[in-house]
């Protein structure tokens, strides 16, 4: 039974998503909100990231946006007073802080419980050596290892163990600062860096190439115990669970195998004391069946919202009950509704997940998989078969693949290096091998992969290969005659299939394993006699026509020992029946979901969807949700009344929308990927609610967008689509320099570049390299030093309903997902306003914008240019809700559901206080990425905080991504004179109030020009003089770094490069704006945290 003293829980969130703490983290600690909600637990939270469900209201009962750090949960348990408090729903962020404020004796101080696992049992799994010794007690292995304190212990470890080792830091998330290194010169790199991230690092012996298993274990206070879900990696050892392909539950441990590691789970969980879930990670040899137990996490991990999603078995919601102290046996299986929690999954399909990385974004990032985590989110794809999942989830990570086979030719000089060398390409690179005449034995000698998978992905090749050769026998005997025309020999192939029993028993085995009508259509080559988009269309009516169609499975995890009764859905070609019965009554609204987590679209567009499914519900339709990203709030089974996990391409909507014969569809809260189909589904006569596709592709596509500003009137920057090198020179003749460029062909500022002068410009047409009549570039005028603003905005027949206004820190040039932006604005002049009021106004009566959009602007002096129009909920619509306390999605359903909505009564100008949403970075995890802004997006995520002014709200911001107030010594470079003059205030403020400045050549210069005290130091490439600003770094001399690039060419950037990459990799805190530095600085000058008012969401009113 639960004990009844507790009325008051404090729940620490993990802040920002950053690499190796997303989505997951956010979704555990909803559903444990979720959970204390319905005990009639008052809940209060404490999570600066503003983007999410976790933090919207409803949810819990008071939130704080405050940085979840020792001296800010303090503040809060002070005033709120809780009974309890729970550390393993926020990540690492979460448990360090709660570790923290435990040995500072804060909980006992002022009385507050910690529920769930106790803190020293945390501690047992976190400290190295007294985890080994605990393991050591009821022997069981682990790996053999050191915890040492300082690097000249770290050598002597490695040579005791012997090369190759793995170094990492202790108490880190994401395997941070960790690496493999064959000999000494390595580890003293990787030490360094370690060591800037905590204080205890562990020397490991290698064991790359055995397999990683783990097991997800739950465990209540009366020490009853069961094992959820086991999953395997595809991977072996050496890539870091977070980076690998991971299939559960595994395939390829024998009954002993499996039955051993379980029985080992549970022994150690019980010896450690956990109560809730943890996870156990084991490294295990298949030939010798020898293991070892890697580590123990003492909370819930990134695998456990895939366990949850997987299994159907809600294992944060349970892990919050047993912290209160039930037993599993009191609870009962919200997902299943017939079990108790006391019951094990068991799983009659598989599921794969795959990472989904943004390698591409950043300039000179290693591509490299290893120990440590570079992926920035994940899907999850549910199938009958291996081949099945893997190549739904190939298509899901949504990098341009279409599954295992028929993608665009990698060029790849070396095979077998590129095997050996695992980058986040490889899974293609083994098609690729395949596909030029390598064995499963061959890639298994390179990869270490489980010869058992590869197997399953020859089986794929070889449906591939066939389907190639039919396709070649029919056009040899048939297709031969010149004079026929190209769509007839087309339809030539198709009526041959139709007429053939083998064929059509090919056509159907390439269903179940998986392969889509596109990849299908390319092997019969159809894509020399038609588009590709008209032969997913000819495939699709040709298996039609032939029965071959997918049929809808329920999550079933009972072993058929009670009927399954889930919501929870997936399509496959292997069945027979669908699990649901369709009313065929159109009273459903089928959302289409944001896919997986990547930069540019996150955890805002899951916030969306929530929002707009929860509005449909209560105005008394069906809910759909269609999305495969299992770190997510929107697939939780109880956020609508179906949901499916599937995949978000043209065929599998499709197929979902011809089963649920849906009111409506909407395609504007999931970000870009719903956005695109707009136009394709609009075609199949699909019934999209709101703005209409028409109105979405006449704002997507550049021409028309362009055209129709110039027809009322708009001005926006001057630009050209160019397709040769004299074009473009003549066109920036003309405009003259810096200027905008990016190839047409992609999405999200991927590969764009300012450029500012004809080296830079060279330079960069050199990377887009296909310049072309089928590549155009755009070219257009980039306008310095103007503001950029945005406005987002819900409009219902053309006319705005209601609207937020909100100014970036920064000037453009740094991308809007990436800028520090305030609202409400606090620096625009009125008429500056009331002219974007006026323009949005035309812009949504001239596109009949029904539902949300947004518009960015750019504003100097007084004059106004638009940028660009997104007819979809923006990243920032989260961010001005809250602030604004105006439910914008929730306005913007209703008005696609057609029903009559009331203009609010309230203003963004009669706001008392301030919002900043701040970026986070993860330029820690990205080996050699260049840490510096451009128009190219690279944060991962988001905080927002609220403050009585902006100095307030930046401060509490800032330390919330991970800035320190720095202590004493500031290193400035500071760019152009411009930005000199910029920062000029900024280095006054420092020198008053007694921070000693150290700054580069002519940052020196200028300051001691203008009378302000520093030490002038020197670049790397000028090695002769001293002081040398690397060395001071490296001596951890400095507290923070302002680097400011003049411009992007080379020369610039390579010798900032070296400081701006070893403030990163120190763990140093790095500015390299002007504006953001000096909003920062004025902060932390003319405030403390003391200053800081600690108040809930509530209290500003």
């Amino acid at each position: 039974m639960k004990e009844n003293n507790i009325k008051k829980v404090l729940l620490l969130g993990s802040g920002a998503l950053k690499i190796g703490e997303a989505g997951e983290f956010d979704y555990s600690g909803s559903q444990a909100l979720k959970a204390l909600k319905e005990e009639g637990i008052h809940t209060v939270l404490i999570n600066p990231n503003i983007a999410t469900v976790q933090t919207s209201e409803g949810v819990a009962d008071q939130i704080y946006f405050l940085p979840v750090t020792p001296y800010f949960v303090e503040k809060v348990i002070e005033k709120e007073r809780p009974d309890g408090i729970m550390l393993a729903f926020g990540g690492q962020t979460a448990l360090n802080c709660g570790v923290e404020l435990y040995k500072e004796g804060i909980f006992e101080k002022y009385g507050v419980r910690v529920l769930g696992t106790p803190v020293q049992a945390i501690i047992d799994t976190e400290d190295r050596e007294i985890f080994v010794q605990k393991l050591n007690e009821i022997n069981v292995q682990t790996i053999k290892s050191e915890a040492v304190e300082n690097a000249a212990d770290a050598r002597r470890a490695a040579a005791e163990l012997g090369y190759p080792v793995i170094v990492r830091a202790a108490y880190a998330l994401g395997g941070l600062g960790s690496g493999f290194c064959d000999n000494e010169e390595e580890l003293n790199v990787l030490v360094e860096k370690a060591f800037s991230f905590s204080p205890q690092v562990l020397v490991e012996k290698s064991l790359r190439g055995w397999k990683e298993v783990e097991y997800e274990v739950v465990r209540d206070r009366f020490d009853n115990c069961i094992t959820v879900c086991n999953m395997e990696n595809f991977d072996p050892l050496g890539i870091h669970t977070g980076e690998s392909i991971v299939i559960a539950p595994s395939q390829t441990l024998s009954n002993t195998d499996y039955h051993k590691l379980r029985e080992l789970a549970i022994r150690i969980i019980r010896h450690i004391g956990i109560v809730g879930e943890c996870n156990v990670q084991y490294a295990y040899d298949p030939k010798s069946e020898d293991y070892r137990v890697i580590e123990v996490n003492a909370r819930l991990s990134r695998s456990s919202a895939l366990a949850s999603k997987a299994t159907g078995y809600p294992l944060a919601f349970v892990a919050a009950k047993l912290g209160l102290g039930y037993g599993l046996f009191d609870l009962k299986n919200s997902v299943t509704k017939t079990t108790s929690a006391f019951f094990e999954p068991a799983l009659d399909y598989v599921v794969c997940k795959i990472p989904r990385w943004d390698l591409g974004k950043f300039h000179g990032v290693d591509k490299e998989l290893g120990s440590s985590m570079k992926s920035v989110g994940e899907v999850m794809a549910i199938g009958r078969t291996f081949e099945e999942a893997i190549q739904k989830g190939l298509r899901m990570i949504g990098q341009g693949m279409h599954g295992f086979v028929e993608n665009k030719e990698l060029v790849i000089s070396d095979i077998d290096k590129a095997l050996r060398e695992p980058t986040d390409k490889r899974i293609f690179v083994i098609s690729k091998a395949f596909r030029a005449g390598y064995t499963v034995d061959q890639v298994h000698e390179l990869t270490k992969i489980d010869r058992w998978f590869l197997e399953k992905l020859m089986n794929i090749m070889n449906t591939s290969k066939e389907l190639h050769e039919y396709s070649e026998t029919v056009c040899g005997s048939e297709c031969s005659e010149e004079s026929v025309p190209l769509k007839v020999q087309g339809e030539e192939i198709i009526r041959f299939v139709r007429n053939d029993k083998a064929a059509q028993e090919l056509l159907r085995r390439a269903k179940i394993q998986g392969f889509s009508d596109l990849q299908i259509a390319r092997a019969l080559g159809l894509e020399r006699y038609m588009d590709s988009e008209d032969g997913i269309l000819t495939i699709r009516a040709l298996r039609k026509s032939m029965g071959v169609l997918p049929v809808v499975k329920q999550i079933d995890t009972l072993a058929a020992e009670y009927p399954a009764r889930t919501n929870y859905l997936y399509l496959t070609y292997s069945g027979i029946a669908n699990d649901v019965h369709y009313l065929g009554d159109r009273k459903s609204i089928v959302v289409l979901g944001s896919g997986a987590y990547r930069i540019g679209s996150s955890v805002e567009f899951d916030w969306c969807g929530v929002q707009a499914l929860n509005t449909i519900r209560k105005e008394g339709y069906r809910s759909v949700m269609i999305n495969y990203n299992p770190e997510t709030v929107s697939t939780d089974y109880d956020m609508c009344d179906r949901l499916y996990f599937d995949e978000l391409t043209f065929e599998r909507v499709m197929d979902i929308l011809e089963l649920e014969n849906p009111h409506g569809v909407i395609v504007s809260t999931g970000g870009q990927i719903p956005n695109n189909l707009a136009l394709r589904l609009d075609a199949q006569n699909v019934p999209i609610l709101g703005t209409s596709a028409k109105s979405i592709d006449n704002a997507e596509d550049r021409d028309k967008f362009s055209a129709m500003l110039d027809r009322i009137g708009v001005d926006q920057p001057e630009w050209r689509a160019l397709t040769s090198l004299e074009d473009i020179n003549d066109f920036v003749g003309k405009v003259g320099f810096p200027v905008l460029v990016r190839p047409s062909y992609v999405l999200s500022g991927a590969a764009m570049n300012v450029c500012s002068n004809q080296e830079e410009l060279e330079r960069f047409l050199q990377l887009a390299a296909n310049v072309s009549k089928k590549h155009p570039v755009v070219v257009s005028q980039f306008i310095e030093h103007a503001k950029e603003v945005e406005m987002d905005a819900v409009a219902q027949n053309g006319e705005i309903v209601a609207y937020a206004i909100s100014e970036h820190i920064e000037f453009a040039g740094v991308h809007s997902g990436d800028a520090t932006i305030q609202f409400p604005p606090q620096k625009l002049y009125v008429e500056t306003v009331r002219r974007i009021k006026r323009i949005s106004r035309e812009i949504a009566r001239e596109l009949n914008i029904s539902g949300p959009f947004n518009i960015q602007y750019l504003a100097k002096d007084n004059d106004i240019k638009v940028i660009e129009c997104n007819l979809r909920a923006s990243r920032s619509f989260p961010f001005v809700s809250k602030v604004l306390k105006i439910n914008f999605i929730e306005l913007a359903t209703k008005v696609m559901l057609g029903i009559p909505v009331q203009k609010p009564d309230k203003n963004l100008f009669d706001l008392d206080y301030v919002g900043i949403k701040a970026s986070q970075f993860s330029f820690n995890r990205l080996q050699k990425a260049d840490p510096v802004l451009g128009v190219d997006m690279a944060s991962t995520g988001e905080v927002g905080c609220i403050g009585s002014d902006t100095s307030c709200a930046i401060l509490k911001a800032m330390l919330s991504v991970g800035y320190r107030i720095p202590q004493k010594n500031i290193l400035l470079s500071t760019g152009t004179p411009k930005q000199k003059v910029d920062m000029l205030s900024a280095a006054r403020m420092l020198q008053k109030k007694g921070y000693k400045l150290f700054a580069t050549g002519g940052s020196s210069k200028f300051l001691t020009e203008n009378g302000v005290e520093n030490t002038c130091v020197y670049w790397p490439s000028e090695p002769d003089m001293q002081p040398q600003a690397l060395d001071m770094l490296h001596k951890k001399e400095i507290d923070m770094v302002v680097n400011i690039p003049k411009n992007l060419t080379a020369g610039e950037l390579d010798n900032g490069y070296k400081i701006r990459r070893a403030a990163i990799d120190l763990n140093i805190p790095l500015i390299t704006n002007a504006r953001l530095a000096s909003a920062f600085i004025n902060a932390f000058c003319t405030m403390t945290p003391d200053d800081l008012a600690i108040k809930s969401w509530e209290e500003y009113r």
